[in-house]
């Protein structure tokens, strides 16, 4: 992480815009995703108090470094629906969703979030998505009546928990506030979840996005409304099962992993890249792997980093010679739980099976909590054929 005390709305040699909330006590920055990029907020000086605050509304967090790509045009609707994961025919004005842009095996690519004002459709992204996904749609426009931009470096992205009163004004460009408001945990219309409903603890996630003007942050920055940076969100994100691209996503990821079938895909809509082998691996087949939540042993005061392998942890066996069966995507320090973590594991992972990070030089113990179960898939229920010669008996 870097730190950066400029003041709000100035810009450094790099011509990269400092920090618009730097003037606050205790600001560290964020690494930039992108280079020369907007460089938002880890903290303010305790991530973990931060936390409350977040969770009982009171407080914004700033995600100046996502990024915001729109497509405007009389087709722009009918033209996403047809290249993405979600239906989006009946998306009204004001509406929110979820849509996923996969390769032709089916793997993940890019996940936006989705808000149309009757005139533009909004597609909210993690900073490091925006300017590749905006340039593979504009090549895929061929004659159809729409116009990509990505509008990153003039609109700025804020997160809250509950409608939360802004002392600058949202962003409402054909009338109707660019508001995006995520239907995770429920399943959409047309998607299947995999982790179970009963108990799920994103029933409290009540997360929203909201676009101001980047011109409007020097102000709001030198407001009285609490802001908190992006490690406070990530505890409780990954308190939720809230899967996010730029942490669960990997050249091999697949929705059905991470439970993204609940909120972005739509299992009965028209042809889309990928799409085979969305419905194959839901109705016939399992995921070759799945995420679970791991509760950290703190006893070290070492939290994992993304990408530290996990491995089941045999009794009297050297964790650091133990198989792996995973790595770590996300982690961090949660104001009730403690130190937590989000895997993906692979799917025949026995679930009581005591695990472990290796994390550097230490190994961490971990108590898996089961997100989405190895039964995951095979929905459709076709039974197994007996091999050809088999006996019966």
């Amino acid at each position: 992480m870097s730190t950066d005390a400029a003041a709000p709305g100035a810009t450094g040699a790099s011509g990269a815009a400092a920090p618009a909330f730097a003037g606050r006590a205790g600001f560290v920055g964020l690494d930039p995703v992108v280079p020369d990029g907007p460089v938002a907020a880890a903290h303010f000086g305790n991530p973990m108090s931060e936390q409350r605050p977040l969770v009982a509304g009171r407080a914004v967090v700033d995600l100046g470094d996502r990024g915001v790509v729109t497509v405007t045009g009389p087709d722009r609707l009918t033209w996403l629906h047809s290249l993405t994961s979600q239906h989006l025919l009946s998306l009204a004005p004001g509406g929110s969703t979820e849509t996923l842009l996969l390769d032709a095996s089916g793997r993940l690519e890019h996940a936006a979030r989705v808000v149309d004002d009757g005139e533009t459709t909004w597609l909210l992204v993690d900073g490091p998505e925006a300017a590749p996904l905006a340039a593979w749609l504009d090549r895929m426009r061929f004659m159809l009546r729409v116009e990509v931009a990505d509008r990153s470096a003039d609109v700025a992205t804020l997160g809250a928990l509950a409608d939360v009163e802004l002392p600058v004004p949202v962003l409402a460009p054909a009338g109707v506030p660019v508001v995006w408001v995520d239907p995770w945990p429920g399943v959409a219309p047309g998607g299947h979840g995999y982790a179970a409903d009963e108990g799920h603890p994103g029933a409290a996630w009540t997360w929203r996005e909201v676009l101001v003007d980047r011109a409007d942050l020097p102000a709001l920055a030198a407001s009285d409304l609490p802001v908190v940076g992006q490690l406070a969100l990530e505890a409780l994100r990954i308190e939720a099962w809230r899967p996010r691209w730029s942490t669960e996503v990997d050249d091999r990821a697949i929705p059905h992993e991470v439970d993204w079938l609940r909120t972005a895909v739509h299992l009965a809509k028209g042809c889309y890249r990928g799409q085979e082998t969305v419905a194959k691996v839901h109705n016939l087949g399992h995921p070759p792997r799945r995420l679970v939540l791991l509760h950290l042993d703190g006893s070290d005061a070492v939290l994992p980093s993304r990408g530290d392998v996990v491995v089941v942890a045999e009794p009297g066996e050297d964790p650091a010679s133990a198989r792996p069966v995973g790595a770590v995507t996300a982690s961090a320090l949660h104001h009730e739980l403690g130190p937590v973590a989000l895997a993906l594991v692979k799917r025949g992972t026995d679930e009581a099976a005591p695990l472990a990070v290796l994390a550097g030089d230490v190994v961490v113990a971990a108590a898996p909590q089961t997100i989405v179960p190895p039964s995951a898939g095979a929905s459709a229920g076709v039974p197994r054929l007996p091999r050809l010669g088999a006996v019966r008996r």
